[in-house]
């Protein structure tokens, strides 16, 4: 079996790691980390990974404009997208759910549980 290649898009290096860790070991995943939304386009463009987990609040280029060029591009427009973020309040969901993305994770994530979550968003199980 081929193992899914996840892009995993956060400012926070310590999100990074744990995201990475758990999903190359639980998941047995391809992981490519990116630290702003500038860097995570250009390896999603490089990398065509499966699915993208894309962090909402960056300096710079937030998550929610580089979900826009992300689908604005036709190399990277049909990648799956999952946003993680703090914001959760049912005004945000919506607000993410209209913008088209696959899934929602809460920020903090459960590391235990991270893969199932992303599985389970993916339709992947």
């Amino acid at each position: 079996m081929i193992a899914k290649r996840i892009l995993i898009i956060d400012d926070e290096e310590d999100i990074r790691e744990v995201a990475q860790l758990t999903l190359e070991a639980v998941g047995g995943w391809q992981v490519f980390t990116a630290e702003s939304g500038f860097k995570g386009l250009q390896l999603a463009e490089a990398e065509k990974p499966d699915a993208i987990v894309l962090d909402v609040m960056m300096p710079e280029m937030d998550g929610v404009a580089t979900f826009q060029k992300l689908q604005a591009n036709p190399a990277t427009q049909n990648i799956p997208v999952i946003l993680m973020t703090a914001k959760v309040q049912s005004s945000d969901q919506r607000r993410f759910a209209e913008l088209g993305v696959t899934g929602l994770i809460a920020k903090p994530f459960d590391p235990m549980t991270l893969t199932d979550q992303l599985a389970e968003a993916l339709g992947w199980h």
